[in-house]
């Protein structure tokens, strides 16, 4: 294998593709940085990853699109961002190259920089549980150890001989405490009697493209059961914000009682009676702050099609996959009408039995994933940044 002449020992390269790996990205940052202070991080990521001190080369922008067709769309820029950012890797390497999430960026660049001598972690697990379940080996070519947030992760992973560490979940430890519910409302100035309801509909354009306007009318008809109802939405980007806007604009100018918001959606979620949410890692928060939840989705007719043609597993929600068995509504695509989510945001908004056997089920969650993330994530990382070194 050929080594690259010279090795910078305090840097590392680092990619996150999505706000939830931005947080993931920063966590890590900080907790190798308390560890090794010269540490310097070149690559993609957001807001968190440039506060704890990336150095961003291209916008984590550019990377979240979902859904096979929407990634067509922008193919040609996504891979010239990638072979732009491996020929710097190549030109300047690192000691260390750290993908964050976003396995179809991330592997095939971890590929090329394996194979010229870097180390690299794949930190989060391509969902090879649900699809696509040829990327283990893939993953194991690319990357010199795999950091997973899920202990069945781990499991499935090292049968097949890829050196793989369980880390647990940040947002496990994040939310060790849960904010009292009276706390966060009053600082979000909303009464304690009033019913709210917490709105996520991705943090992706692509995602408010298809499913601004189904969100909006679920919370029409939820102010027609429960006339006055607060509606909190919060967005990752004043661009998710604007698509929203406009769904709203056109259904309902005037008849929700609806407050919006950029960031800050554990507080909404936190001070919710129940969540509307679209899967992905925002129904793992909602889980970790024991928040009633119905998940929905929708995408192309095309990317479903595709989508449920490699799906291995029947839940998309993780609460549902860590449960091993439907605990939470799913209402995907056709099933995913306003009147469909609204009448299941009802039931948990009226029914204390469910509400209460959920609780339960999400405090199993919390304990399994709490494991002091960050700093067990650094240790298991520490080992390769010294042998680059050395």
């Amino acid at each position: 294998m050929r080594r690259p002449a010279v090795h910078h020992s305090q840097v590392v390269g680092i990619v996150a593709g999505e706000p939830s790996g931005d947080l993931l990205g920063a966590h890590l940052m900080r907790a190798l940085l308390a560890q090794r202070p010269g540490l310097r991080f070149v690559g993609i990521g957001g807001p968190k990853m440039e506060a704890a001190g990336a150095e961003v080369l291209f916008p984590m922008e550019k990377l979240a699109v979902r859904g096979y067709v929407e990634v067509i769309k922008h193919y040609w820029e996504i891979v010239g961002i990638r072979r732009k950012l491996r020929d710097h890797f190549l030109t300047h390497p690192p000691a260390l190259f750290i993908g964050v999430d976003a396995p179809d960026f991330n592997l095939g660049l971890e590929l090329d920089l394996r194979r010229s001598g870097i180390p690299t972690v794949q930190y989060v697990a391509p969902a090879v549980w649900a699809w696509r379940r040829e990327r283990i080996q893939t993953v194991k070519h690319a990357a010199s150890l795999l950091l997973t947030l899920f202990p069945f992760e781990a499991r499935i992973f090292e049968k097949e001989g890829v050196p793989v560490r369980y880390v647990g979940h940040p947002l496990a430890d994040m939310l060790e405490e849960l904010p009292p519910v009276e706390a966060v409302r009053e600082e979000l100035r909303i009464a304690t009697h009033i019913p709210v309801v917490a709105m996520l509909p991705g943090s992706r354009v692509s995602e408010l493209e298809n499913m601004a306007e189904l969100f909006v009318r679920a919370a029409v008809k939820l102010n027609e059961a429960i006339p006055g109802i607060r509606v909190l939405v919060p967005f990752a980007s004043r661009t998710t914000r604007e698509l929203f806007e406009t769904a709203l604009a056109k259904v309902a100018p005037e008849e929700l009682n609806l407050t919006m918001m950029i960031g800050h959606s554990l507080e909404a979620m936190a001070a919710s009676d129940a969540v509307l949410v679209a899967s992905g890692t925002a129904t793992l928060e909602a889980a970790l702050l024991k928040r009633p939840m119905v998940i929905t989705y929708k995408v192309s007719r095309l990317s479903y099609w595709v989508l449920r043609r490699r799906a291995y597993q029947p839940f998309l929600g993780l609460p549902n996959i860590l449960a091993g068995e439907q605990i939470v509504p799913e209402l995907i695509q056709d099933a995913a009408t306003p009147e469909s989510l609204s009448e299941a945001l009802l039931v948990l908004l009226r029914d204390e039995d469910v509400r209460e056997k959920l609780d339960a089920r999400y405090e199993a969650m919390r304990r399994a994933l709490r494991q002091n993330t960050a700093e067990k994530a650094a240790q298991a990382v520490l080992p390769l940044l010294t042998r680059a070194r050395a």
